[in-house]
């Protein structure tokens, strides 16, 4: 678990062509703040779905954030036009 409070965020202007990166990406960010594997592919399914339904909705441009602080991790996809998505657990 991180020691400190931190936020994490992108911009992405073509989910599609970025989807493996952002896979990869949650995971590290995941492990970083100590879930395990099976947590991990949990989180990364649900950003993965969250991205293709904001999109669907919007467009192209999504926000992605990660924010730890006080002992939870939130995570935001935000689709422009669409509405946001957002899930905050307890850090491990």
């Amino acid at each position: 678990m991180p020691d400190r409070d931190f936020l994490f965020a992108l911009e992405l202007s073509d989910e599609r062509r970025f989807e493996a990166m952002i896979g990869e990406l949650a995971g590290a960010v995941l492990a970083h703040v100590g879930y395990e594997a099976s947590a991990i592919d949990e989180l990364r399914g649900v950003m993965r779905k969250a991205l293709t339904v904001g999109r669907a909705r919007s467009g192209t441009r999504c926000d992605v954030r990660f924010h730890v602080h006080s002992g939870e991790l939130q995570i935001t996809v935000a689709c422009a036009g669409a509405a946001e998505w957002r899930t905050t657990r307890p850090l491990p």
